[in-house]
């Protein structure tokens, strides 16, 4: 973002659910997501599309787990980071490409979603930072992320992030099984 000073972040909590909802809009940002996709089975994900996605993630932002943080331009969220430990993404647990780096406990940022007008202006660093400190605060040593290692990314398919804004957020990679799926990591404990 050109002018940092604007942005306020807080987590996606019941009272800050609407801000949520009003962002994603009624799709649920894409194809009826609702940042469900990494928690579920591809055939349960398929089946929830729309209603059922929605109704799940609320589910478990009511049950109090960590499940993201909002980036707000004053009272408007503008920007989504998804965030939590890594044993709560079920579907990094079947990947090939993001199978754990080592045994070490480490918390996930899975997904991104900026708002149209605000795209292409830093908010995912911002959103990055954010979630650093976010972790940080829950206890979490190791925060990992799976970004898309090609600048000329569609914004749809950038949901992971890319490889350039997590550099600039300090992370570093720590492995790279797929020439375009790193693994990238900010190590909280050194600081």
């Amino acid at each position: 973002m050109k002018d940092n000073s604007v942005l306020n972040f807080h987590p996606l909590t019941p009272e800050r659910w609407a801000d949520f909802e009003t962002l994603f809009g009624p799709h649920g940002a894409y194809g009826g997501c609702w940042c469900m996709w990494f928690r579920l089975r591809q055939a349960e994900f398929e089946a929830g599309q729309g209603e059922d996605n929605r109704l799940a993630m609320k589910a478990i932002v009511e049950s109090g787990q960590p499940t993201g943080i909002l980036a707000y331009i004053h009272d408007q969220a503008v920007g989504w980071c998804a965030l939590a430990p890594r044993q709560d993404y079920s579907r990094l647990a079947r990947s090939r490409n993001l199978a754990p780096v080592d045994d070490q406990p480490v918390w996930s940022v899975v997904c991104f979603y900026v708002k149209k007008g605000y795209r292409r202006q830093g908010l995912t660093v911002a959103l990055l930072k954010e979630a650093i400190k976010f972790a940080r605060h829950q206890g979490a040593t190791i925060l990992e992320g799976y970004p898309v290692d090609k600048d000329s990314t569609p914004d749809p398919y950038a949901y992971h992030g890319l490889v350039s804004a997590f550099r600039k957020a300090g992370f570093v990679e720590a492995a790279r099984r797929s020439p375009l799926r790193p693994i990238m990591r900010y190590i909280l404990e050194d600081e």
